[in-house]
């Protein structure tokens, strides 16, 4: 299974109403150097229906400023709209929204 594959994978298990960050997503797929390239992935995401990138937030629980779907305030109306609380200086609180597998 090629990089992407294993990203889509990982980032389609991340559930309703909950985060991971674009380091969470290098490590599960085995390698915690390709955080940019989760970003890059997840920009040219082939089924934005089923594989949920904006649940990626940064290590720090900021949305991205250049959300591919439509801006920053897209990502955090779709956050929202799943109960994820988000400030409205575009943050998750970690703590509570992270999701990593068991």
């Amino acid at each position: 299974m090629n990089t992407f594959a294993r990203i889509y994978e990982i980032v389609r298990k991340i559930p309703y109403g909950r985060v991971a960050t674009y380091g969470d997503i290098a490590f599960l797929a085995g390698n915690p150097h390709l955080s940019r390239v989760v970003g890059y992935a997840l920009h040219v995401n082939p089924d934005p229906e089923h594989i949920k990138c904006y649940r990626v937030v940064n290590r720090f629980g900021e949305v991205s400023p250049a959300f591919a779907f439509g801006g920053k305030n897209a990502q955090i109306d779709l956050l929202r709209a799943e109960g994820v609380e988000v400030s409205d200086d575009g943050r998750v609180d970690l703590k509570k929204y992270r999701w990593l597998p068991e």
